[in-house]
């Protein structure tokens, strides 16, 4: 039986559950997993009320070591949908090619044989006859953002897709392409530690009437105060400096969120949540935060931080940690001009 969560609307009369689910999380980015137990923490999310589930056709690890999308994650959450398509707003992307740092390749795509080819792609994996939010994952930087948006438009016209959104794209991309198709959803990174959005981005959604949906709201994983050294070495960040060399003078970001939280009878990870909501709410946009995990039990916390309201000082306390942080958000490995604030 699934639980009750608020739902809100987005952009373009798209409304999901007020929190979603971060799909990246049950796959090899973060280390190895097991696929039954990924797929009952999908579950457990559906009968938590998180029915908004995002994923990508670029998670996953190839099975014969080629730099395609892997679509492996998309074929794990069509197992869910196989029984639960009914309760569950899939949203999935495409642009990136999964050629990052091969030469002569290009990283990311938009061009409409590629849109097209990529969607039945991602219908075939997941097992579905429509998506319910299709992303632009990233920019084909050479191809206008209109000839690309077009294309997804012409999805939609087919009715194998209902509604458009963008990933890490600029206040002027975001314009431009909200001039061809309405825009149901922006997806970039959003955090207590990560709010280069807020200064032309967001404004931008509000304009265009389209949701926020901040990915890594969490700070991947930073901000729930469970990382340790040890932890960071083990996996995809032990080469960010954010989360070596300044790990100890990040700490203070964690101690705030604790102290406030505390304060609460809230973990710093429900604070950092709810910090999110209430920053939306006051510039006005819908936010819907997708965290993501390999637990139930967080699944349930994450989901329990819609009880948690912050008093305006509180607020004011949480907004101050950006003056804290140390080092920057993108990741070493990935391209620079991913990252919309570095092409504004």
């Amino acid at each position: 039986m699934t639980a009750t969560v608020p739902t809100v609307a987005l952009g373009d009369g798209l409304s999901v559950s007020k929190i979603g689910f971060g799909g990246m999380a049950l796959s090899h980015v973060y280390g190895g997993t097991d696929p039954d137990a990924a797929l009952r923490t999908l579950h457990h999310a559906v009968d938590q009320g998180v029915t908004f589930i995002d994923t990508a056709d670029v998670y996953g690890k190839p099975r014969d070591g080629s730099t395609g999308p892997a679509g492996t994650n998309e074929e794990l959450i069509a197992k869910l949908l196989a029984d639960r398509r009914d309760e569950i707003t899939i949203a999935t992307k495409f642009g990136i090619t999964g050629a990052v740092g091969v030469p002569g390749a290009k990283a990311a795509r938009g061009d409409r044989d590629y849109v097209r080819a990529a969607c039945e792609a991602s219908l075939r994996r997941l097992g579905t006859d429509v998506i319910d939010l299709y992303y632009l994952h990233r920019r084909q930087l050479d191809i206008a953002i209109e000839e690309t948006v077009g294309a997804m438009a012409e999805l939609v016209a087919e009715g194998k897709v209902r509604h458009l959104g963008l990933s890490e794209v600029t206040a002027d991309e975001l314009r431009a392409a909200a001039r061809v198709h309405p825009i149901a959803a922006v997806q970039s990174e959003w955090s207590l530690w990560s709010r280069d959005v807020e200064a032309r981005v967001v404004p931008a959604a509000r304009e265009v009437g389209a949701g926020f949906v901040p990915y890594s709201p969490l700070g991947r994983g930073f901000l729930t105060g469970a990382m340790t050294p040890e932890k960071i070495a083990a996996g995809m960040l032990r080469e960010e400096p954010r989360f070596v060399e300044h790990f100890a003078a990040n700490q203070r970001v964690v101690e705030l969120l604790r102290e406030i939280g505390r304060e609460n009878g809230a973990t710093a990870a429900q604070m950092a949540l709810a910090w999110l909501w209430a920053q939306g709410e006051a510039l006005g946009l819908a936010v819907v935060p997708i965290p993501g995990t390999r637990s139930p039990e967080r699944v349930t916390e994450n989901a329990a931080a819609l009880r948690v309201s912050l008093s305006p000082a509180q607020k004011a306390r949480l907004d101050s940690a950006a003056d804290l942080v140390e080092g920057d958000r993108n990741l070493t490995f990935m391209p620079r001009d991913w990252i919309s604030a570095d092409r504004e």
